[in-house]
């Protein structure tokens, strides 16, 4: 694209707010939860903190200064750094891609829970529930065969919202709806927590963040886990910061802005895990059901776990229940538009593409993949895909920015364009961290990645991962072959 098609944020605020959007998913509702009740409690924001420092705003740093000095898309910037490395641009781009395909569905299945949390259809068992009658389960390729028609809707409908924003100019698309969704989010989040922190037993559940186990802090995993929950919180090596930081006008303090995003964003993750504690804790009070056995992640919390709360809230729940999943659909899709953003803005520069032309592009292979997960097979699949792409691959792409950035590309340049504007500086110690330290925290979570990938599993895990493989290797070579049509 030329200069002169590039789009940028009308202000500051419009970007920290879209950065903030991107940062606060489904990661920080039903993850950060079970990672601190399960690495030590009140002990755990020890490692958190220092793991937000060393790591998360470190490399935020990185890619808000890399988008900002360059102000252009992932795959253009490592290219003109070393055109060889071009294919791993889009070996990035790709992993968030194939993230992309299966959140969306994730999404999906929360707007159905959106609906069915107006009447509780759920029933009284929501853990057979959600295996039989939403996602209609099957642990075999033979369920490939079976479409589920709820869910293929669901993500039809969570694509075709994302594709009506994304298409948009940046800042009538996600700039206006980030603007418009955050502050409900805060809001909805304010209230549930508020809520929660009244039912009878709520202490039994935000005791355990204000309970510390020192123990844990000399636990080596407890760090690791600490590491990790930072990268995918803050959806680093995802080129969200580094996309968005490019549509910034010139003038920008950038880390001020960092820091303001990065304490948004655990600040909101602190908040929201009160209000998860305590409604567990209700639960436990209530059904008598011990608080370490309700305490789960993901999916199990979302359509399990909750709709279980709401069984026995009475008529609150008809508040609640619709709040908390109307919750996770605008934390959802301010993420997804994120995550697609950064991928159809290389596409729109690779191949001189309309912005409209290449998200819509970019939508239809989404949903084409996605509708693999809208099966019987799906959720195994999309399981397979999620401890993978995020256990192995994520962390393969963050290392290796890393080291482009930090090793390869002129990093002095990099802290010069930081400090240029902004009210706090960085200086030889952030450079000591990207450069040293940060690349052997990465390297040990990505290890450990590694291990637990091969590790478990079975034969149907190992053949989905095979073809992921070959599907990494290929498609970023391809796409980094292919004669790019843009002059600029």
């Amino acid at each position: 694209m030329s200069s002169s098609k590039r789009s940028q944020w009308n202000n500051n605020i419009v970007f920290i707010m879209a950065m903030i959007s991107s940062a606060v998913g489904l990661g920080n509702i039903w993850r950060f939860p079970n990672v601190l009740y399960s690495n030590g409690g009140g002990s755990f924001m020890i490692p958190y903190i220092v793991s937000l420092f060393l790591l998360g705003i470190s490399f935020v740093l990185v890619e808000y200064a890399v988008g900002y000095k360059f102000k252009t898309s992932l795959s253009r910037i490592v290219y003109s750094i070393n055109s060889k490395l071009e294919p791993v641009a889009w070996f990035i781009l790709l992993v968030v891609f194939l993230i992309t395909t299966y959140y969306v569905c994730v999404v999906g299945w929360d707007l159905i829970y959106l609906v069915l949390s107006f009447t509780k259809a759920w029933g009284a068992n929501p853990d057979l529930y959600f295996a039989n009658h939403v996602l209609h389960a099957n642990d075999s390729f033979a369920g490939l065969a079976t479409i589920v028609p709820n869910v293929l809707v669901s993500i039809f409908v969570i694509w075709i919202v994302i594709w009506l924003i994304v298409k948009r100019d940046l800042n009538d698309g996600i700039g206006k709806v980030c603007r418009i969704l955050l502050p409900i989010l805060c809001a909805i989040v304010v209230i549930i927590v508020a809520f929660s922190l009244m039912l009878p037993g709520a202490s039994i559940g935000y005791a355990q963040i204000f309970t510390p186990d020192w123990s844990a802090l000399t636990n080596p995993n407890v760090w690791l886990a600490a590491f990790g929950q930072i990268v995918f919180s803050l959806s680093l090596g995802m080129a969200i910061a580094l996309t968005y930081a490019s549509y910034l006008p010139d003038g920008a303090k950038l880390v001020d802005n960092a820091l303001v995003v990065a304490f948004s964003n655990s600040g909101f993750e602190v908040f929201n895990s009160i209000g998860i504690f305590s409604i567990l804790g209700f639960m436990t009070f209530t059904s008598g059901i011990p608080f370490d056995e309700l305490v789960t992640e993901g999916t199990g919390l979302a359509f399990v776990v909750f709709p279980q709360v709401f069984n026995i809230m009475g008529n609150w729940a008809y508040l609640i229940g619709p709040l908390f999943f109307l919750c996770i659909l605008f934390a959802g899709i301010t993420s997804a538009i994120a995550l697609l953003e950064g991928v159809a803005y290389s596409l729109s520069e690779k191949f001189d593409a309309s912005r409209e032309k290449a998200v819509t592009i970019a939508c239809i292979a989404g949903f084409l993949i996605s509708s693999i997960f809208a099966t019987s097979a799906g959720s195994m699949i999309l399981g397979i895909f999620d401890s993978f792409l995020n256990n192995f691959a994520l962390l393969l792409g963050v290392l290796l920015e890393c080291i482009i950035f930090g090793w390869i590309y002129k990093f002095d340049e990099l802290i010069a364009t930081l400090n240029q504007y902004s009210t706090v500086k960085v200086g030889k110690l952030w450079k000591i961290v990207i450069k040293y330290i940060l690349p052997v925290c990465i390297f040990f979570l990505w290890m450990q990645g590694v291990y637990s990938t091969l590790t478990s599993g079975d034969v149907n895990s190992l053949i989905v991962r095979i073809i992921l493989c070959i599907v990494l290797i290929i498609v970023p070579v391809i796409l980094s072959v292919l004669p790019s049509k843009s002059n600029s």
